[in-house]
């Protein structure tokens, strides 16, 4: 990590504001969660586990978070190839940026609007100039940011069942049901709750550990089957991928819901049971110990009760939350309470591959809290090697549109 944020902070003319307007607003604390919200590509990477991701508070937003001022756009490290492919995913996403409410309170739509329009002919070349000419970084509480990786896996399978392939790819069910519990009552809002009805109340849905025992079969729900359930179990994790079929063809599949049960990443639960053996902690290591316990793995695996729906992609992809595709080393996932969907991020980290403009254009799972990212790697094995080992400590700056800091603040 280095010359990024660390070298410009020098001088860096702050003013820090303890929550929105001095008042730290938290959010009721009923801990109903869903995993992530709809449309989303990354769910909870499974990365090393030796790099602690840091606590943060619950419940809260970027408003309530404090905010600082950042340094100058110009005096940050911006690569010009990162700055060209961060403008054309920014220009992206802009339909969407300029029309979504903003759940971290930095921003309204309309405050997007300006560089959005500046964006449609801005030259590609020239992406340094235009983020430095319309927008200015802020930090979001100490900034201190944790980054793991995530990529579009290929896995082999068939579109009917095989001898060869027999996992199923379920579709989402049609009992499977989103609840925005804000609609009911403002201390829930940006909480929500996934279930089916039955006798007339809304229970949970059934468990991975369900679904494998066969509580969907006999539904039609089947989009294809998969040859291998572990690559399936991690392709679940990624929130999308490709399908190689016998016939040389390929199916790119898409996160199109989830049972709404809390992400459990088998990882941790490895490591704290002393499974995984020292430099053995990452996603390759993981894999490796799943396929020599296969009996115990699949326990293991079904304590992750997260499951994920698929759809088949027929355009550009995958799709990330704000309904664009999301690109590799371009796109990073989000927690939406602490960044805009849409904005520019810039990372300065341990692990250098990572640093550099992001655009945030997914969220995840376990993405959760102020200054947590996921970065998106692509597709193919450097993909796959790089988000496996992508676990690092670092800083992080927003960038929001010039005038928001001032207009947070009251300050002139």
């Amino acid at each position: 990590m280095g010359r990024g944020i660390a070298s410009a902070v020098t001088g860096w003319a702050s003013a820090k504001i303890g929550g929105f307007l001095g008042v730290l607003l938290l959010v009721s604390g009923c801990s109903m969660t869903a995993g992530e919200p709809p449309a989303s590509v990354s769910q909870a990477p499974v990365s090393q586990t030796s790099v602690a991701s840091p606590s943060v508070p619950s419940g809260t937003r970027a408003v309530d978070t404090g905010i600082t001022l950042g340094p100058d756009i110009a005096a940050l490290a911006l690569q010009d190839d990162k700055a060209s492919a961060g403008l054309r995913s920014f220009r992206t996403s802009c339909s969407s940026l300029v029309r979504r409410t903003d759940n971290s309170g930095l921003t309204q739509g309309a405050d997007w609007q300006s560089a959005c329009d500046a964006s449609k002919n801005w030259p590609d070349d020239d992406a340094r100039r235009f983020f430095e000419s319309h927008f200015e970084a802020v930090q979001i509480g100490d900034g201190k940011a944790f980054a793991t990786g995530y990529f579009e896996p290929q896995i082999s399978g068939s579109r009917t069942r095989t001898r060869t392939a027999e996992v199923p790819i379920y579709r989402r069910p049609p009992d499977l049901v989103d609840v925005d519990l804000g609609l009911f009552s403002d201390d829930l809002k940006n909480k929500r709750i996934r279930g089916k009805v039955k006798g007339g109340k809304l229970v949970p849905f059934v468990t991975r550990a369900q679904i494998d025992g066969g509580a969907l079969q006999g539904k039609d729900l089947e989009l294809a089957y998969a040859s291998d359930y572990i690559d399936f179990f991690f392709l679940q994790i990624q929130g999308s991928g490709r399908v190689a079929m016998p016939d040389g063809s390929v199916m790119r599949i898409g996160y199109d819901g989830q049972n709404g049960r809390d992400y459990t990443a088998i990882g941790r639960i490895m490591r704290d049971r002393g499974l995984l053996a020292k430099g053995k902690t990452n996603m390759q290591g993981i894999i490796q110990w799943l396929r020599a316990n296969p009996q115990e793995g699949k326990k293991i695996m079904h304590e992750n009760k997260s499951y994920i729906f698929f759809r088949e992609l027929t355009g550009p992809g995958p799709i990330g939350a704000m309904g664009h595709p999301v690109v590799g080393r371009t796109s990073v996932a989000v927690d939406r309470n602490y960044v805009p969907l849409g904005a520019p991020v810039f990372l300065d980290m341990e692990h250098d591959i990572a640093d550099g403009l992001w655009i945030a254009q997914d969220t995840g799972g376990a993405i959760k809290g102020a200054n947590r990212f996921d970065t998106f790697w692509g597709a193919g094995e450097d993909a796959a090697q790089i988000a496996g080992g992508m676990s690092s400590n670092g800083q992080a700056l927003i960038l929001l549109p010039k005038g928001s800091f001032a207009k947070l603040t009251g300050a002139s």
